[in-house]
């Protein structure tokens, strides 16, 4: 055919191909974003795509208020209310900087009735709180506003502190923390600190975690303030930010001091941020028994819980003559964590045991699902104008809800997608949303992000993709 043309319409011939392959190579980057309909199988544990022709792209909003969430039930990370403190808080910013576990709180399923103090397991203590660590959900509540002393549970925030330290890099486990004489002279639970010794973060945390070492924390709180009331600010500030009204630090260890109060729901405040942020603690407050200096000292841990009950994590003892036997309990069992609080309690027995009695009530009423972790595959979606015609999608966050046990089959999972996806598409780039419904009403929403980035097709872009496939063709 080539011989019978001419160079002028050799050229135009190849003009009109060259548009033509432009054309047809640009319409195969076009394509319709669709939207599906994802449900959950509880016997399967898989997502099973449904065709959905409604073409919405909205999510169906939870409109019975029965089942929304209600700050009476729900344990609070940031700072909303600081009428109650009374302590040397200084910080300025009402609006605290919201932590990770309040950013997980979507993850909520408000699946049962608001919790009523009515203190129907009879328990003798003062003050108790049962939550859910992952949502903050409360599970159990008994006058969990009183104020009273926290005696060495006061620790949990010397520890959340000394962890953030650690995060920051501006301490690590092998730094050697010296012991001044005001460390030294503390009293109550203590290894018996010398003045001409030191000993490494990493130790200083077990003898904290596991012997409640009251000269130990004056020292890691010295070694990272520069003095106790440096730190103890630190405390106050850090309660203020995660919302803490009914707290007030004297000091780091909980020796008995007038002003130096807390509640069993501020408690669970901190032993659920600690927990959730650095559940890499636990490998401290789950040893029954240790040694430091060459085994010449010897720990236990004043948690019998960890050696008796079945799936406990932590956290925290602590008593006083004047705050009688305190405790902060976790534990984990089939993906579920619960922290429960006891305040005042008469004797050490009946402060393990009502603790016990919280932990058993909520395992045995409620249960965690997981959909899914942070960043797993939910589908591939296709995409207009990009490089590459499809994406995968992922979840933003860990999927999951707290159920009343029993009601976990008639869970759906809805998953949609936005319309009219087009590039350019960063990571992390919201692009749907899954939701989890009981019943018809919508418990909770986690988002669904692209897991790359996609450029828009251009010129360049189209002609190299233009030339690649003509010379693939004449090749």
């Amino acid at each position: 055919m080539y011989k019978y043309m001419n160079k002028t319409n050799m050229k135009r011939f190849f003009i009109i191909l060259l548009i033509l392959c432009f054309f047809s190579s640009y319409s195969s980057f076009v394509y319709a974003s669709d939207e599906s309909l994802y449900v959950w199988s509880s016997n399967s544990n898989t997502l099973n795509i449904v065709n959905n022709t409604t073409g919405s792209s909205s999510t169906t909003n939870v409109t019975n208020s029965s089942t929304n969430s209600n700050s009476s039930n729900m344990i609070s990370t940031n700072a909303t209310n600081t009428s109650n403190n009374t302590g040397t808080n200084t910080s300025t910013n009402s609006t605290a900087n919201l932590s990770k576990v309040e950013e997980d709180s979507s993850l909520l399923a408000n699946a049962t009735s608001e919790v009523t103090d009515n203190n129907s397991l009879n328990l003798e203590s003062e003050s108790a709180i049962l939550i859910e660590q992952s949502s903050g959900r409360i599970l159990y509540a008994h006058n969990i506003h009183e104020q009273l002393r926290p005696a060495s549970v006061t620790k949990v925030m010397s520890i959340l502190l000394i962890m953030e330290a650690l995060d920051a890099g501006k301490i690590s486990l092998i730094d050697s923390v010296p012991c001044s004489e005001n460390a030294a002279s503390m009293g109550g639970s203590q290894i018996w600190l010398d003045t001409t010794e030191t000993l490494t973060v990493d130790e200083m945390l077990k003898a904290i975690c596991v012997n409640s070492a009251n000269d130990c924390v004056v020292a890691m709180a010295e070694y990272i303030a520069g003095s106790e009331e440096a730190f103890v600010q630190m405390m106050n500030d850090k309660a203020y930010e995660l919302g803490m009204s009914d707290t007030t630090f004297k000091n780091c260890h909980g020796l008995d001091e007038d002003g130096h109060v807390t509640s069993s729901y501020d408690i669970a405040i901190m032993s659920r941020e600690l927990l959730t942020k650095y559940p890499e603690i636990t490998n401290y407050t789950t040893i029954w028994m240790d040694t430091l200096r060459d085994g010449e000292t010897q720990l236990s841990n004043t948690n019998r819980l960890i050696k008796n009950y079945p799936g406990a994590t932590g956290l925290k003892t602590g008593s006083t003559s004047l705050a009688l036997y305190n405790l902060s309990a976790s534990a984990t069992r089939d993906d579920l964590s619960l922290i429960a609080v006891i305040m005042k309690a008469p004797s050490t027995k009946v402060r393990f045991s009502e603790a016990q009695k919280l932990l058993d009530y909520g395992f045995n009423n409620f249960s965690y699902q997981s959909f899914g972790k942070a960043g797993d595959l939910i589908q591939t979606i296709s995409i207009d104008k990009g490089v590459q015609a499809t994406i995968p999608v992922v979840l933003e966050n860990d999927a999951g809800i707290l159920l009343a046990k029993g009601s976990e089959k008639n869970i759906e999972q809805t998953v949609t997608i936005d319309e009219n996806i087009s590039a350019p598409i960063s990571v992390g780039q919201k692009v749907g949303e899954v939701s989890f419904s009981l019943d018809g009403e919508v418990l909770s929403t986690v988002n669904l992000v692209s897991q790359v980035s996609v450029n828009k097709i251009d010129i360049a872009t189209m002609s190299t993709k233009v030339f690649s496939s003509w010379f693939n063709l004449l090749r």
